[in-house]
C-alpha cells in the first residue's frame, strides 16, 4: 500500500507543478511498479498500456462526437448566444449566477466539459468585469457549473460520467431520479451560496476584477453577430431529449443529431464547419489521451499487490455497500485525476461484485448507478486533468483558486454523496 500512496502523492505533486499527465502518469506508474516488486517494463507495456488502450477503445467515440458537437456550438456562436441570453436575463450584477447557469446548461446539453471552458470563458470575463468580481472565482464557478451537478447528478445528463455505469448496473441515464435531483440541489445551491460568500470576502479586501493578460486576454464578442439564441438552444435540447426519450438511444446517435442540427441552423457559416470539426476531433484526441494516461496509472495500481489490501479494506467497511462502493469510486477517481477514468477502473475491478451484492441483498441497481456517478465527481485534486486545462485557459493558478475549487468541487459533492447514500438506504430512488 505504501507504493500506491507514494505514487499518488508524486502524481499530485508533479501535476501541481504543471507537468503533463501524459508523461508523468507512466513515469509514476514505473515508481509504483518498482516499489511493488513488479517488472517495470512488463508493467508499462502490459498492464499500463492495456488500461490506456482499453479506455480509449471504449470511450473515444463519445469524446470525439462530444468534442465536435461542442466545437461546432462554439465556432458558430451558438454556445455564446445561449450563454449571453442567460447573462442578460440574470443581470450584470449577478456574474457568478449567470456564468454558473451558462456552464450548467451547456454541459447538460451535451457539450463536453473542455469545450464549455473555452466557449464560456470570454463571456465569464465580460460578466465578471461588469460586476467587478475577482477573476479568482472564475475557475471555481466553472467547476461548480460544469464539473459537478450537471456532470454527475441531474438525471438524463449525457455526460460520460452518467453513461459509464449503465453497462455495469443495467440501468439508464435517468437512473434514480430522486437521488440525482437531491444531490444536484445540494451541490448547486450549496456551491452557489459559498461562492457568493467568497465574493463578499474578496470585495471587502478590495480584491476585485483585473484584466487577464498575455495568452489569456480575451477578445470582445459582438452580441449582434451571434445567432438566434432560441435556434441555438434546440441542438442542446435535442441531445438530451433523444438520449432519454428513447430507451435504446445511443449517446453517439443523440450527439450526431445535435451536430446535424447545429449545422442546419447555422448554414450561413458553413465555411467554419470543416475547421470546427477538425479542431474538435483534434481536441478529442488530447482529452482522450489525457484521461487514458490517468486510467493507465490506475490500472497498474489495481494490478499491484497492495491493491488487494485496499480491496479488502473497502469490502470490510462495516457500513452499507453503497458506502463502500462510493469510497472505492472516489478513491480511484482521486488517484487517476479523472472522474470518468477512476469510475471506469473501479467498475472494471469491482463492478461485478457490487452487482452481485445488489442482487443478493435486494439493493437498488439504480441507486448504485447514481451513487457511483456522484462519487466519481467528488474527487477534484490538484492533478485533475480537467482542472489543469481550466487553469491554462483562465491564466490562474492553484494558489489563486484551488481553495474554492476544493470546497465546491470536492467537499460539497462529498456531502451530496453521503446524503443520497442515506436516502438510498431508506429505499429512496
Amino acid at each position: 500500500m505504501l507504493s500506491i500512496i507514494i505514487g499518488l502523492v508524486l502524481l499530485m505533486l508533479l501535476a501541481y507543478l504543471g507537468w503533463s499527465i501524459i508523461w508523468i502518469a507512466p513515469l509514476v506508474s514505473g515508481v509504483v511498479a518498482l516499489l511493488s516488486g513488479m517488472n517495470i517494463l512488463e508493467s508499462y507495456t502490459g498492464t499500463y498500456m492495456e488500461g490506456f488502450v482499453g479506455f480509449a477503445k471504449d470511450y473515444f467515440p463519445i469524446f470525439l462526437f462530444g468534442a465536435i458537437f461542442g466545437k461546432l456550438m462554439e465556432d458558430t456562436g451558438a454556445a455564446q448566444a445561449v450563454a449571453y441570453k442567460i447573462s442578460n436575463l440574470i443581470g450584470e450584477k449577478r456574474a457568478i449566477l449567470g456564468m454558473l447557469l451558462s456552464a450548467a446548461i451547456l454541459t447538460y446539453g451535451g457539450v463536453s466539459l473542455f469545450v464549455v471552458v473555452f466557449a464560456v470563458y470570454p463571456i465569464a470575463v465580460a460578466m465578471f468585469r461588469k460586476a467587478n468580481v475577482s477573476r479568482k472565482l472564475i475557475p471555481s464557478t466553472f467547476v461548480l457549473g460544469a464539473f459537478t451537478f450537471t456532470m454527475t447528478a441531474i438525471p438524463g445528463t449525457p455526460q460520460i460520467q452518467n453513461i459509464i455505469p449503465i453497462n455495469t448496473f443495467e440501468t439508464s441515464t435517468m437512473a434514480a431520479p430522486i437521488l440525482g435531483i437531491v444531490a444536484g440541489l445540494i451541490m448547486a445551491v450549496g456551491g452557489y451560496f459559498y461562492l457568493k460568500f467568497r465574493e463578499g470576502q474578496f470585495t471587502n479586501k478590495e480584491d476585485t476584477f483585473t484584466e487577464p493578460e498575455g495568452d489569456n486576454k480575451v477578445k470582445e464578442i459582438n452580441e449582434d453577430e451571434l445567432p438566434n439564441w432560441i435556434l441555438s438552444s434546440i441542438p442542446l435540447l435535442a441531445v438530451v431529449i433523444t438520449l432519454n426519450a428513447f430507451e435504446d438511444m445511443s449517446i453517439l446517435i443523440a450527439l450526431g443529431i445535435g451536430i446535424i442540427l447545429v449545422m442546419i441552423f447555422n448554414w450561413s457559416k458553413y465555411k467554419n464547419f470543416i475547421g470546427a470539426i477538425n479542431n474538435g476531433a483534434s481536441g478529442s484526441v488530447m482529452a482522450t489521451i489525457n484521461t487514458s494516461a490517468a486510467v493507465g496509472f490506475g490500472s497498474l495500481v489495481t494490478a499491484s499487490p497492495g491493491f488487494e489490501t485496499v480491496k479488502e479494506l473497502i469490502f470490510d467497511i462495516p457500513l452499507s455497500p453503497y458506502f463502500s462502493e462510493a469510497f472505492a469510486v472516489q478513491l480511484l477517481a482521486m488517484i487517476t485525476g479523472s472522474a470518468s477514468g477512476g469510475m471506469g477502473i473501479a467498475l472494471e475491478a469491482l463492478g461485478e461484485q457490487y452487482y452481485n451484492i445488489a442482487q443478493e441483498q435486494n439493493l437498488s441497481l439504480e441507486a448504485f448507478h447514481r451513487i457511483t456517478s456522484v462519487a466519481s465527481g467528488a474527487s477534484i485534486l490538484p492533478h485533475n486533468g480537467a482542472l489543469l486545462t481550466l487553469f491554462t485557459v483562465t491564466g490562474l493558478t492553484h494558489k489563486d483558486s484551488y481553495k474554492d475549487i476544493f470546497i465546491v468541487g470536492l467537499i460539497i459533492p462529498m456531502v451530496a454523496t453521503i446524503a443520497i447514500i442515506l436516502l438510498a438506504m431508506m429505499g429512496v430512488n
